[in-house]
């Protein structure tokens, strides 16, 4: 790392790609010859128009996404579409969801609000550390749809195969594992991702939703929680987190000038099979998931007390690795290596480890 830059380990707000940052801060006083920083113009102007249609368009070149899919840009972050979704989506009231930890234990938690939710597979009896088999879940004919979080950020498990619907909806939160790798969109019904953790700065979410999901019969329900006000008013109804988009923009074509997802999940794969191996060879930390479930983007692992836990936790952070205690809700530690994160950050992280280990023996 440059700059006297840390390796940020943190599972988000979480690194961004140098070479973005670097472009940012040479823009940050005046975009373009605007004579504006991007925090200071008008949405509605004409240079910002430009920025939200590049990055939008962007992003449909990288996941190649079909013309009958809708792309917004909506704040509230991933917290709100564990509203919104129900919301939006359950014309029979009734949804079924597959709990595999905390994030969508969370939706689970807000569905229930709305209407009737069915939870047709769990993980939760060894503590959220495997994917349950989705081959034959029982779905009722009249479920509205499927709902999973294809990489549960906190216990570090993420979805290789994708539920068998039955042919109903499968909606998607992908927040800690968007654009970390190739992605049929067509899928999905719809797909949601807050950025803080793998694209940019917090404070929004995107949503990827199929057109024939917007609906026009919402008229009781708040405007703004409407997905039909964000689409038909190109995601500007009000204004929206400018800034968050612009930054976002530029990772889109960052990931494009490396050679697009597929690249990226190579550079992914290296950099999660350094970690893994480290872990599956050490006497001392030891990863809490079963190998075929693990995530490429967040590492949760263990040692043998919470208290040697808290002291590599110390080290680390002393020695520049900062963001490695576990979430306050498992403990342990974790580390998050997403796209961003330089394959060197993870060699250095692993050799550290390696010679804790060492010297503790």
């Amino acid at each position: 790392m440059k700059y006297g830059r840390t390796y940020n380990f943190s599972a988000g707000p979480a690194i961004m790609p140098e070479p973005v940052l670097e472009e940012i801060r040479d823009e940050m006083m005046n975009y373009r010859g605007s004579g504006m920083c991007v925090m200071e113009m008008s949405h509605r102007s004409k240079v910002y128009q430009q920025i939200i249609d590049d990055a939008e368009q962007d992003l449909r070149d990288l996941m190649q996404i079909p013309d009958n899919y809708k792309v917004l840009f909506i704040q509230g972050g991933a917290t709100l579409q564990f509203s919104m979704i129900p919301m939006n989506l359950m014309k029979n009231g009734k949804a079924v969801y597959i709990e595999t930890g905390a994030w969508s234990n969370k939706a689970i938690k807000e569905a229930k609000k709305v209407g009737e939710v069915i939870v047709a597979a769990s993980s939760k009896d060894k503590n959220y550390t495997y994917i349950p088999d989705c081959s034959n879940l029982d779905i009722p004919e009249d479920t509205d749809y499927v709902y999973i979080c294809e990489n549960e950020t906190i216990h570090g498990l993420t979805y290789n195969k994708l539920p068998n619907t039955k042919g109903h909806i499968l909606v998607s939160d992908q927040s800690s594992m968007f654009l970390s790798r190739p992605c049929n969109v067509s899928d999905y019904g719809l797909i949601y991702a807050g950025v803080q953790k793998n694209v940019g700065p917090a404070g929004m979410v995107v949503v990827i939703i199929r057109e024939d999901l917007i609906r026009d019969d919402l008229t009781d329900l708040p405007i703004y929680l409407q997905y039909k006000t964000h689409a038909d008013n190109g995601s500007m109804y009000n204004t929206p987190n400018c800034w968050a988009i612009y930054c976002c923009g530029k990772v889109f074509k960052y990931l494009k000038s490396i050679g697009g997802l597929s690249a990226m999940e190579k550079i992914n794969q290296d950099k999660a099979k350094l970690f893994y191996d480290f872990l599956d060879s050490s006497k001392m930390f030891k990863g809490t998931v079963v190998k075929a479930d693990r995530s490429l983007m967040n590492i949760p692992f263990v040692t043998e007390s919470a208290e040697l836990d808290a002291e590599v936790v110390a080290a680390t952070k002393a020695a520049g690795y900062d963001n490695l205690k576990g979430h306050k809700s498992v403990g342990g530690l974790r580390a998050s290596i997403y796209n961003a994160m330089p394959k060197d950050g993870v060699e250095a992280l692993v050799k550290f480890l390696k010679d804790f280990e060492a010297n503790r023996k």
